[in-house]
């Protein structure tokens, strides 16, 4: 049993001025010590928004939404006290952040070192997901049992993890790849993981990856390269 865990959250962000704030203010405070949001070279209010409804804002103007959660964990890793648990969120308000006790459970209760919200295990509103997100989906997790013997249903960006897994992990893509490299590391760790259902529903606004033909391709192929690179 982990009692009292000491949890700080990471949303990265670019352009979500109009959901940060909405993310932030949906997040439970009273098992949260720190959110830092990390403004990804936006061009709107993004970082004044998560200011304004409390968070930590720090920057990095290198695009890329592995470097953005690198940038966060570099921020943890200065602290005086690290926290026992990273949760990492989108800022999009497509995930419902008040589950994040969800996420956290099973590494307090269950020992688990990591914990993937699964979106193709929860309610998924009409038109939260692309086709070809479902379809990515599914290649990328059939892949991961193929290759390397572990179960997911989901390369869902909403996930907890223990800081020291995570360290341990020694994370190092920086756009597309990075959910699925630190599935993947779990796997060759043989870390515990596991899997709990969350819901899902439309962003807000437009979205940089899916909503583009060139972001679509390009994360697609990132995920599967990414994938053999590590067998």
């Amino acid at each position: 049993m982990m009692n009292n865990p000491i949890i700080d959250i990471i949303i990265p962000a670019f352009n979500e001025e109009n959901s940060v704030g909405n993310v932030i203010n949906d997040l439970p405070k009273n098992l949260v010590r720190e959110i830092i949001v990390v403004n990804n070279n936006s061009t709107d209010a993004t970082a004044i928004n998560a200011k304004n409804a409390g968070a930590t804002v720090i920057e990095e103007a290198t695009m890329g939404y592995g470097n953005a959660c690198l940038k966060g964990i570099s921020h943890l890793n200065k602290k005086e006290i690290n926290p026992n648990i990273v949760v990492f969120l989108d800022a999009d308000y497509s995930d419902y952040p008040e589950e994040i006790i969800n996420l956290i459970t099973p590494i307090t209760t269950q020992n688990m070192d990591m914990v993937i919200g699964s979106r193709a295990l929860g309610n998924l509103e009409k038109g939260a997901m692309t086709p070809q997100q479902v379809f990515g989906n599914w290649l990328a997790t059939f892949l991961l049992k193929l290759f390397y013997g572990v179960k997911y249903t989901d390369l869902g960006p909403f996930r907890a993890i223990k800081y020291d897994s995570l360290i341990a992990l020694n994370m190092q893509d920086k756009t597309y790849g990075w959910t699925v490299e630190m599935q993947v590391k779990a796997a060759k760790q043989k870390m515990n993981c596991c899997e709990v259902a969350v819901n899902y529903r439309k962003r807000v606004g437009f979205s940089k990856i899916s909503g583009t033909v060139k972001g679509t391709i390009g994360a697609g192929y990132k995920i599967i390269t990414t994938i053999f690179r590590y067998i």
